[in-house]
């Protein structure tokens, strides 16, 4: 098999995208990214400046991932998750040099519409749930959910309790 990118999507030059991964329509990947092999990428996403997204990677879309975000294989990505890249931003200070960096380990999922500040950690194999606000780094195995998440219990590698 091949990749697969839709016609109405727009790949920038010095992208690499490995094999077996399918972009879906409205996408923009910007230069500098590197997508892996055997991933996902719904419709509607946007995929920042050197932006580094492992192998067997999904998400789902409406979901824009700034530069500064690094996400390891096999993480799952819901419809809608919203990422940061300043902690402080306002429209009148250009902060392009303060971008924090946020880190999804390994196999972890993101549930939908839940937002990551920047500067955040998230476990390998962790659960975010559903329209959670995750504020501070997420333990390994990990689940939390609300707002802002809060650790529940530990789940296992195939996210159950």
């Amino acid at each position: 098999m091949t990749n697969y990118i839709h016609k109405s999507s727009y790949i920038d030059d010095d992208v690499v995208i490995g094999k077996n991964t399918k972009i879906w329509h409205f996408c923009h990947i910007q230069k500098g990214a590197r997508i892996g092999e055997n991933c996902i990428i719904g419709q509607n996403i946007y995929i920042g400046s050197d932006v580094i997204i492992g192998n067997n990677v999904k998400i789902q879309n409406n979901v824009s991932v700034y530069k500064g975000v690094v996400i390891e294989d096999d993480v799952f990505v819901g419809p809608s998750v919203v990422f940061t890249n300043v902690i402080n931003p306002r429209a009148f200070i250009e902060r392009k040099n303060e971008f924090k960096t946020t880190l999804i380990k390994k196999g972890a999922t993101l549930g939908a519409n839940s937002t990551i500040l920047c500067g955040i950690r998230i476990g390998k194999y962790s659960f975010v749930g559903a329209g959670s606000a995750v504020t501070r780094n997420v333990e390994d195995y990990s689940l939390v959910y609300g707002v802002p998440a809060k650790h529940k219990r530990y789940v296992k590698k195939n996210g159950n309790k």
